[in-house]
């Protein structure tokens, strides 16, 4: 994988410039806007694994504890003051109460280790008690921070799709998760361990995006990818 995308583009690590501010994309996924200190997140989807149990598909459930130790580490690199959740942090409103002892000693850490706000998405629409503050959607320097992408409101970061890009690069194709903007709105990957995706060129985007103007930036292992539209393919 990461050989096609060497081939795809070789660049350095990218900077992303959105609607008049510049933001630093992570491997993970996160998005940190230096200019506020602030690190954005989109969709963890906290206890997927232990709601698929409750209906009785027994699987691992570890997502919550992957998702919150890679969230601790972007934390600690960026030292961002302030995180901001673009909703879906739960998969479901219940989640909020089932978190093993040892993953939820670590959110009260990891809300204790900065300002945290919590958008509310459509799996976790109710406000909840854990440490830091729930808000519909928030304006922040300019911009508005929500969970649901609209293509009538400039300057909006949101998460819900789940972005992925495929390329087709000498014959081999490369499917990741992928941050997308056009300049008036930017939708983030989803950030949970157990998250699927749905490709950029899917009916879910249709009409959101003015295609002439779309930046994509895929995911790779340690490093990101600025990729032309150009070589996008369904998959």
């Amino acid at each position: 994988m990461s050989q096609v995308l060497h081939q795809a583009e070789i660049l350095e690590t990218p900077i992303l410039r959105f609607a008049g501010h510049t933001f630093e994309p992570l491997p993970s996924g996160a998005l940190f806007w230096h200019a506020q200190q602030t690190l954005l997140v989109a969709d963890l989807h906290l206890e997927k694994m232990s709601s698929f149990a409750a209906r009785g598909q027994m699987l691992p459930p570890y997502d919550s504890g992957m998702t919150l130790r890679r969230l601790e580490g972007d934390l600690r690199r960026t030292g961002a003051q302030r995180l901001i959740a673009l909703g879906d942090s739960f998969h479901r409103d219940s989640g909020t109460t089932t978190l093993p002892p040892a993953d939820r000693a670590r959110l009260d850490n990891l809300t204790a280790m900065a300002e945290w706000i919590w958008l509310s998405g459509n799996h976790d629409p109710a406000p909840h008690a854990l440490g830091g503050q729930c808000l519909p959607q928030l304006q922040l320097a300019g911009l508005t921070l929500a969970h649901e992408p609209r293509r009538d409101a400039p300057g909006l970061v949101a998460g819900h799709l789940h972005p992925a890009a495929q390329i087709l690069v000498n014959g081999r194709s490369t499917r990741r998760p992928c941050f997308v903007h056009d300049n008036r709105l930017m939708i983030l990957p989803a950030y949970g361990a157990s998250t699927g995706s749905i490709n950029i060129l899917s009916p879910a985007f249709v009409g959101l995006f003015h295609w002439p103007s779309l930046e994509v930036t895929m995911l790779g292992k340690d490093r990101l990818y600025p990729v032309s539209p150009r070589r996008l393919v369904q998959g």
